[in-house]
């Protein structure tokens, strides 16, 4: 994008409409998209509530598909999705609904081949240095540190 090119509301508002085509986007990017193409305050808010208004742009919709594609590609576990879109300021209501995409069984599911796969990958000699790693790695990805710590004892005794 053209930094010193200047765009009208309906030029604007046509590149956001593909923008949000092309993948789910929460508000605080289109704004910052608009606020990157030099729009005024009264602009932007036309152009945020006719996308609305048109269904191109949906919180929900994106936390739910952001929740999924993050937790199936990412192996994201609830306390790293949480805090990922609470950074995209969506509200705490919606969080709790995108969660609810996560089957509880391919929650556990995921988490056990995860912490597996990344225990037999750790060579580390030390007992504890190889707990620290995996517990590290799997906390990182925002798994419940209950369950984690758990499991790190259960996989290196």
């Amino acid at each position: 994008m053209n930094p010193s090119k200047t765009y009208t509301v309906d030029e604007a508002q046509q590149r956001l409409e593909h923008y949000c085509a092309y993948q789910e986007r929460c508000h605080k990017e289109v704004v910052q998209k608009l606020y990157d193409m030099r729009m005024i305050p009264e602009a932007r808010d036309k152009i945020v509530v006719h996308l609305l208004n048109h269904n191109f742009l949906n919180e929900e919709r994106f936390a739910k598909t952001f929740v999924r594609g993050k937790f199936r590609i990412k192996k994201w576990g609830r306390q790293r999705l949480q805090q990922e879109l609470k950074q995209r300021n969506i509200h705490k209501n919606i969080i709790s609904v995108a969660l609810k995409e996560i089957d509880n069984n391919d929650y556990y599911d995921t988490f056990n081949t995860l912490a597996e796969k990344k225990a037999e990958a750790i060579k580390e000699t030390n007992k504890q240095k190889k707990r620290k790693k995996l517990a590290d790695y799997l906390l990182y990805r925002g798994w419940e540190s209950a369950m984690v710590y758990e499991k790190v004892f259960e996989l290196v005794p």
